[in-house]
C-alpha cells in the first residue's frame, strides 16, 4: 500500500509547470536541442515546443534561449531556478507522503 500523487502548478486552470516540463527542460539542458530532447522523451517536437511556449507565455518568463556562439538551445537561469524549486517541492511532498504512508500502514495492520 502506498499513497499516490502528482504535482503541477496551474494558474486559471492552465498548467504552468509540472513533471513533464521539468523533464523537457532537463533534457534540453543535456541535449542542447529541443528536437533531440523531444526524441529522447518520446514526444513530438511540436508537443514539446507547445508546452514550453505555453509555460513561457503563462509565466511571462523565457525558459530557453539560443546560444549565439554555438547555435544551440540553452535553459535560462530563471528556468534552472524553477527546476530546482519544483524538484525541492517534489522532495518535500515525497517525504511528507512517505511519513503518512508509514502511518497508514501501521493503522491498517492494527485494524486487520
Amino acid at each position: 500500500m502506498e499513497i499516490k500523487y502528482k504535482i503541477w502548478i496551474e494558474e486559471n486552470g492552465k498548467v504552468i509547470f509540472g513533471k513533464g516540463r521539468d523533464k523537457i527542460l532537463k533534457s534540453i539542458e543535456e541535449q542542447h536541442s529541443l528536437n533531440a530532447a523531444a526524441k529522447e522523451l518520446g514526444m513530438s517536437y511540436r508537443a514539446a515546443w507547445g508546452r514550453l511556449k505555453a509555460s513561457e507565455e503563462r509565466m511571462d518568463k523565457k525558459l530557453v534561449e539560443t546560444s549565439d556562439k554555438e547555435k544551440s538551445l540553452q535553459v535560462t537561469a530563471q528556468a534552472k531556478t524553477i527546476i530546482e524549486r519544483f524538484e525541492k517541492l517534489e522532495q518535500d511532498v515525497e517525504k511528507i507522503l512517505h511519513d503518512a504512508d508509514q502511518d497508514f500502514k501501521k493503522l491498517f495492520k492494527v485494524e486487520k
